[in-house]
């Protein structure tokens, strides 16, 4: 059935308020929309992840509109009464700690109780971490898959994987910086060694984009240890493919170093990376000790 978005029913009854979902800024303050700002001035609440957070950029361009928590471990306390003040005809603004609210945190439920109950949701559009990593990623745009935050253990970890394996478009997927490096590893043996951007800082003094093959990334982070939360831009499953990087079996991911000798499979990548980052590369894909490659290469 379809259903369409009203702000007051067809008996005249009073109008309902309207749930507008507020985008933030994802480190600089200039990302801040004239819309945004209105908007946060105007409504009658503003509903916010981390309310400290919230606060500093309130203060910042002289909001005074008052503002309370809705948050995972809240939201089935707050979310009812949220939605009680839009009933009785309150504007609300639903605001993240950055970005776009309702992606990947409990701002979803609310609209989704509010679509369900025929509230209006207005979207105010701005800033987004990931479509922001995916343009300068240098991947393809065409066709992407946001796929959240990765499962924490491993075997659910293998699972997800195994289910995006296939996925023709651009993967785009966020990670802390503790877990990283396994994540990185999980995805190097579930899907081959496919093209990736790691984009951590989006917008800020230190922004930085880290590109190249999971091995090589996996190599970079041993010597620049993570910092601050990533968006992972990877290779979709065609262009990899295409490229021949597609993991398919193990033995097909691992085919074109096997019949090496270790001293050749160092210089493999020694002409395009330096001896050092050649042995890093090759320690990576044989799952050795970089010290043993080093040891072995340089008897």
């Amino acid at each position: 059935m379809i259903s369409i978005q009203k702000s007051f029913s067809d008996q005249g009854q009073e109008i309902k308020g309207t749930l507008y979902l507020v985008a933030t800024p994802i480190g600089n303050l200039e990302d801040m929309t004239f819309r945004a700002i209105r908007t946060l001035k105007e409504v009658s609440l503003i509903a916010a992840e981390d309310t400290r957070q919230t606060r500093k950029l309130l203060t910042h361009f002289e909001i005074a509109t008052r503002i309370v928590s809705y948050h995972e471990h809240n939201k089935q306390a707050s979310g009812p009464e949220l939605m009680r003040l839009l009933e009785e005809g309150q504007s609300i603004a639903l605001v993240s700690d950055a970005g776009l609210p309702a992606v990947s945190d409990p701002g979803a439920d609310l609209v989704a109780d509010a679509v369900a109950s025929g509230i209006k949701v207005v979207p105010i559009p701005g800033a987004n971490a990931a479509l922001s990593a995916l343009i300068i990623s240098g991947l393809s745009t065409e066709k992407f898959v946001f796929t959240g935050f990765p499962p924490r253990d491993k075997k659910s970890l293998t699972k997800w994987l195994s289910a995006l394996k296939s996925q023709n478009g651009t993967l785009m997927t966020y990670e802390s910086p503790h877990r990283l490096r396994k994540t990185l590893e999980a995805m190097l043996e579930q899907l081959g060694d496919r093209r990736i951007a790691m984009i951590r800082e989006l917008t800020k003094r230190h922004e930085e984009a880290a590109r190249g093959t999971l091995s090589e990334c996996i190599a970079w982070i041993q010597e620049h240890p993570p910092l601050g939360e990533y968006c992972l831009i990877i290779e979709g499953a065609d262009a990899a493919a295409e490229a021949g990087r597609s993991s398919g079996t193990e033995e097909e991911a691992e085919i074109w170093w096997k019949s090496l000798e270790l001293e050749d499979h160092v210089a493999h990548y020694e002409a395009e990376h330096g001896r050092k980052e050649a042995i890093k590369l090759a320690a990576v894909d044989r799952g050795l000790p970089k010290r043993d490659v080093y040891n072995a290469v340089n008897r």
